[in-house]
């Protein structure tokens, strides 16, 4: 598992415990997250990775009941080399 994916699923179990968090090495410069089956972020479109207070505030909804609608911002651009 990549070190953001490590890093953001210690910070989700921190809030949500009862989360199933998991990650898999995708194609080269993916990081996608799903709640609940729904696609709600994508480094490909957004050219960076997530803001963590944006990807908690999703689960949030989702666990309350509401919709979740995909994320839109993201950290400055990521650039692997």
């Amino acid at each position: 598992m990549k070190v953001q994916v490590r890093e953001l699923r210690k910070v989700v179990l921190r809030e949500f415990p009862e989360a199933d968090v998991s990650g898999f090495v995708g194609r080269s410069s993916s990081f996608e997250i799903e709640i609940n089956g729904q696609l709600v972020f994508s480094k490909l479109e957004l050219k960076g990775f997530p803001i963590e207070d944006e990807v908690m505030d999703a689960i949030q909804k989702a666990q309350d009941g509401k919709p979740v609608a995909k994320l839109t911002k993201s950290r400055a651009p990521c650039v692997i080399m």
